[in-house]
């Protein structure tokens, strides 16, 4: 199966602006793709993972360059097969070998598969958006403006194809704000939590809430 992971390798994570300069957001960004990438080499599936970046990135996957929005760049891939496409965006530092193989399905011909019936599989995150999608109906494309994920919902009906949605803590936190930062320090020990704690990030509590503090 082919897995695109899209990734902004210029100008990544602008609403992070408050906490991180344009060079760190650069690094954690790329500390995230790395905790995508492993996640999805850890599942038990065969994937022909392709990182669509903006720029050139020096990664452990396959690299396309495309600097069109998201949008259009990922249709273009969807575009290009009849065959089931999996975009999984890099900004899931939380995600994990189980959470992926939850929105894939098992390999072809194991049993028991919740998606099979499924033309287009869903992974919403938490503002609206979607983080994670399988698509099989051919026709299928993407809209990222706005409420994605009911966008991508009415998208799938519109060429019948039926939709199924996967409901993941580990695929529902995309990293936007300085806010989540708390949440990859609390939930995940990957290459994006270190990044954070080498810079001196740490969570704190007071007055019962929960902050992220710099040192």
């Amino acid at each position: 199966m082919r897995v695109v992971v899209p990734f902004d390798a210029r100008d990544p994570n602008t609403r992070l602006e408050p906490a991180l300069d344009a060079d760190e957001r650069r690094a954690l960004a790329r500390a995230m793709l790395a905790d995508v990438l492993a996640a999805l080499r850890g599942t038990d599936r065969d994937l022909e993972v392709r990182v669509l970046a903006t720029g050139p990135v020096d990664v452990d996957a396959a690299v396309t360059v495309d600097d069109r929005p998201l949008t259009p760049a990922v249709n273009a891939t969807l575009a290009a097969t009849e065959e089931p496409v999996a975009v999984v965006m890099a900004d899931l530092p939380l995600a994990t070998p189980e959470a992926v193989g939850r929105l894939l399905g098992p390999e072809p011909g194991g049993t028991d598969d919740p998606n099979e019936a499924a033309g287009v599989v869903l992974a919403p995150g938490l503002g609206g958006g979607t983080n994670a999608l399988l698509a099989r109906h051919p026709d299928f494309r993407v809209d990222y403006h706005g409420v994605s994920y009911r966008d991508h919902r009415e998208a799938a009906a519109a060429v019948g194809a039926a939709v199924r949605t996967v409901d993941s803590f580990r695929l529902a936190l995309d990293v936007d704000d300085p806010a989540d930062l708390a949440e990859v320090l609390l939930h995940s020990e990957g290459e994006a939590a270190a990044w954070l704690r080498e810079a001196g990030f740490a969570v704190s509590a007071a007055d019962g809430q929960m902050r992220v503090e710099r040192e």
